[in-house]
């Protein structure tokens, strides 16, 4: 734990916090910046809406996308990535017995998501089962890639998996995807600030990450990365003033998603200061700590349960899921929560009941040594 950073957090002192992976948590002085730009919209609400908004979201965009390595014109911002995501599927042009490839591991959300689109188009979505423990890339890429078919038109997949805490080689399968003319969505909702990555490293044609999670910014800070020659496919998803707009700018993809009505995007606008918070407090050194901590106690968990480990250590950020044996998930956080004041999810993933740690700047051990006396009272 980094006690001066601790301090930054405004999370309840009297709960054991490891579930930063679902919500993330905001910084004071991210937060600070959330509130003077809200400040500035009840202020003057024309100025800040009409006036400034559209420079604030360049500088926004500008500073995200030097953060993921691509061209600002090439990603717009997103209240989350669900909502990102919904933006493209819909979007696509699938037929009658197209293929959806993707894993066993995707967030439940989007697999509806594809679900729902897949039945009104007569395509397939198609979900290949990556068995654990998950011990080498080789081994994931050859059994996700049986998978391909000549129906294949798409491949789904997840940087960081949401229920198993999984780090994918999602580089290598958009490689495979763009020598197979597959077009590649990567659903990277962990992964800013949780790994380092490029987009132009990636190649992929579409991605999107969550600000809110790992980056710690405000809720509702997500963003949409489209390649290029991909963005006149891209539909909005709420069709609004820049759908052949009168005022066209110099980018289509931008006037048809940057702007879908009135709200406050206040959150959007503190990216430039999440970015120099990271920065300020060497956040790598942060990630790296948290990470070593996340090793340590996935091996006291899996010792005191007497479970096996689900992948290899180099499948893992800072997040681990472990087995853990219980039949209602819902009951059984509220319980553990009511209990033991800790927050920690416990989930039921195809069949397998898990619970997942989260090791953040705010963490120590004596957190994890907490969770495992809780543990040992309930599950021993």
């Amino acid at each position: 734990m980094f006690p001066e950073i601790k301090s930054q957090f405004m999370l309840d002192p009297n709960i054991i916090y490891l579930n930063h992976g679902s919500y993330g948590a905001c910084p004071k002085p991210i937060f600070k910046s959330l509130i003077k730009f809200q400040k500035e919209l009840e202020k003057e609400p024309v100025k800040h809406l009409a006036y400034d908004l559209e420079n604030n979201l360049n500088a926004s965009r500008k500073a995200l996308s030097s953060f993921v390595d691509c061209h600002s014109a090439d990603i717009v911002l997103s209240p989350n990535p669900s909502t990102a995501l919904n933006t493209v599927i819909r979007s696509l042009h699938l037929q009658k017995d197209d293929e959806v490839l993707t894993t066993n591991h995707e967030y439940g959300a989007l697999d509806k998501t594809w679900e729902f689109i897949c039945k009104k188009r007569g395509a397939n979505y198609i979900k290949k089962n990556i068995s654990l423990p998950l011990t080498s890339n080789k081994d994931f890429i050859k059994n996700f890639s049986e998978g391909i078919t000549k129906k294949t038109k798409v491949i789904f997949i997840s940087h960081v998996t949401s229920s198993t805490a999984l780090i994918l080689p999602v580089k290598e399968i958009c490689d495979l995807a763009k020598s197979l003319n597959i077009l590649s969505i990567i659903d990277g909702a962990h992964a800013p600030a949780f790994i380092n990555f490029s987009i132009k490293d990636l190649d992929c044609d579409v991605y999107v990450g969550a600000c809110h999670k790992w980056m710690c910014a405000p809720k509702g800070v997500s963003f949409l990365y489209v390649r290029k020659n991909l963005q006149k496919m891209i539909e909005p998803l709420v069709v609004s003033w820049g759908y052949d707009s009168d005022i066209p700018s110099h980018s289509q993809f931008l006037d048809y998603h940057q702007w879908q009505g009135t709200r406050d995007m206040s959150a959007y606008l503190t990216i430039p200061t999440v970015i120099k918070f990271l920065k300020d407090n060497n956040w790598s050194k942060i990630r790296d700590n948290c990470r070593q901590i996340n090793y340590w106690a996935r091996e006291q968990i899996n010792k005191t349960l007497n479970k096996d480990e689900i992948c290899n250590q180099k499948f893992l950020g800072q997040m681990s899921s472990i087995y853990l044996d219980f039949k209602n998930p819902v009951e059984t956080q509220i319980h553990f929560y009511k209990k033991y004041n800790i927050q920690i999810p416990f989930i039921m993933w195809n069949d397998i009941s898990l619970i997942r740690i989260s090791i953040q700047a705010y963490n120590s051990e004596d957190d994890v040594l907490r969770l495992i006396d809780a543990l040992k009272k309930e599950f021993c």
